[in-house]
């Protein structure tokens, strides 16, 4: 079993940052990729960053310029760093690692961006 430990929400003023943490742990063999992904309220859940095994990332055009993913291997952990939050930035977030062909997710932690 795996289970991933999403930290680091809250409630921030808009121009703010957030840094969020997500711990995974288990049964986890080598580096494998995880990402962040949001939903809002009365919206599907929706892919922000997702960094591979090797540390390739990507982003979703809205995350591009402000938010950072990284990760540290050892720990199997993977950070956001969110800059310049906007009020549309505003969701649960979620993050999940891609474990012997399956997505383990976590329970979410909220993220409230106030204009």
């Amino acid at each position: 079993q795996v289970q991933v430990v999403e930290s680091g929400g809250g409630l921030v003023q808009a121009g703010g940052s957030l840094r969020l943490s997500c711990v995974a742990s288990g049964s986890i063999a080598g580096t494998n990729a995880m990402g962040w992904y949001r939903q809002a309220p009365g919206k599907q859940r929706d892919t922000v960053a997702v960094i591979t095994s090797s540390g390739s990332t990507q982003y979703t055009d809205s995350a591009k310029g402000r938010f950072t993913i990284s990760r540290d291997n050892v720990k199997n952990t993977v950070y956001l760093q969110m800059n310049s939050l906007k009020p549309e930035d505003t969701a649960v977030y979620y993050c999940n690692i891609f474990v012997n062909n399956r997505l383990y997710w976590g329970q979410g932690t909220q993220v409230t961006v106030s204009s």
